[in-house]
């Protein structure tokens, strides 16, 4: 039986890219690298390699940024990327991982349950029960395993994992020796490990990073898209990205329909018109360039599955009003009044104002 995995690892979705990038990659690399930190940006950025290879962008944005990232790996602090829900965080770490360890999957998720067995080691305890504390015994957390290989790690929501769990990577990153008191050893990082953790700022009810953790990582700050036209491409590219993977049946959205998402959570999260002219609520919803990539491809899966295939307003407002209102109470009045004094007056978007008039 042949089976498809939902969703490929980035080392696997984008092997072509690696390998050729290997290829044509003479610079220094860090031991234990499979790229250079140039080859790193140019995966990240996109490019055009000697032999004419086009690379893809996996990030639209600031190229500084990304190289300042990298560099920080090639040192011996970790690196936190922070920002608001939907900055691509979690989509940079991943990549980073896979160009320079080819291998993203080195992962912890980070949630209120997150232990300090998940972040160091566990036991089989069938074989400690039956021979005691012993190597063989040892189930090693995927940070162990980063050590141990000269790999990257991964820590994602770190501020969603417990304060006294956090600072179990203080000894890893300053120390880089994870000791094992059971057995009267120690596990010695390989040159070319680091930890990459990311953050977002605004979880009600985080757990805040202790000082100590924070002098050990340098925080790379991921903003929300400058500009409307960069949101948009982003945009763009992950929606045909995801239909293809999903296999979703209808066509590609067309650029309006990407664009008019886009501006509507643009000017509900900066609570003014793009043109600056009309002030507006702000949604309590985090309306994010993920959420936006959502709205489209579960407007996708309508248009494809109960239409002809062709992305309308009548196939994204219902999505929309699911991103929007959070709260039934102040979201649906914030909604109800962009629709009347923003959609309704834009001649142009008429079908979405009565395709979110249509709504139940």
């Amino acid at each position: 039986m042949i089976t498809q995995t939902l969703r490929q690892h980035a080392e696997q979705q984008f092997a072509d890219e690696l390998e050729q990038l290997e290829k044509s990659d003479t610079r220094q690399r860090p031991t234990h690298w499979a790229l250079s930190p140039w080859a790193v940006a140019t995966y990240l950025m996109g490019g055009t390699l000697a032999n004419g290879f086009e690379v893809s962008a996996k990030y639209i944005g600031n190229r500084r940024l990304i190289e300042t990232a990298i560099a920080t790996l090639a040192t011996d602090r970790g690196l936190l990327l922070f920002g608001v829900p939907g900055t691509a965080k979690s989509w940079v770490s991943e990549h980073l991982a896979a160009a320079i360890s080819g291998d993203s999957t080195l992962l912890v998720q980070g949630t209120a349950g997150t232990s300090e067995e998940q972040l160091r080691y566990g036991w089989n305890y069938a074989e400690l029960l039956a021979k005691g504390p012993s190597p063989a015994a040892l189930v090693a957390s995927p940070i162990m395993r980063a050590m141990t290989t000269g790999k990257i790690a991964r820590v994602e929501e770190l501020t969603r994992i417990p304060a006294d769990v956090q600072d179990t990577l203080i000894t890893l990153l300053s120390e880089k020796t994870l000791p094992i008191p059971e057995l009267g050893i120690e596990t010695q990082a390989l040159r070319g490990f680091n930890i990459i953790a990311t953050a977002n700022n605004r979880d009600k009810g985080i757990n805040e990073l202790s000082s100590a953790l924070k002098r050990r990582f340098n925080t790379v700050v991921l903003p929300v898209p400058s500009s409307e036209d960069d949101e948009v491409a982003i945009v763009s590219k992950r929606v045909n990205e995801l239909g293809r993977a999903l296999q979703l049946p209808g066509e590609p959205p067309a650029l309006k329909e990407v664009r008019r998402v886009v501006r509507i959570f643009r000017e509900l999260r900066n609570g003014q018109t793009e043109d600056g002219k009309t002030r507006l609520k702000v949604s309590s919803a985090t309306l994010s360039t993920a959420e936006a990539i959502s709205v489209l491809n579960s407007g996708l899966a309508l248009a494809g599955h109960f239409g002809d295939g062709v992305l309308r307003a009548a196939d994204i407002a219902a999505s929309l009003t699911g991103a929007i209102v959070k709260d039934p109470i102040q979201d649906a009045i914030v909604w109800s009044e962009y629709q009347e004094t923003v959609i309704k007056e834009r001649s142009d978007w008429k079908d979405l104002y009565r395709a979110c008039k249509e709504q139940p």
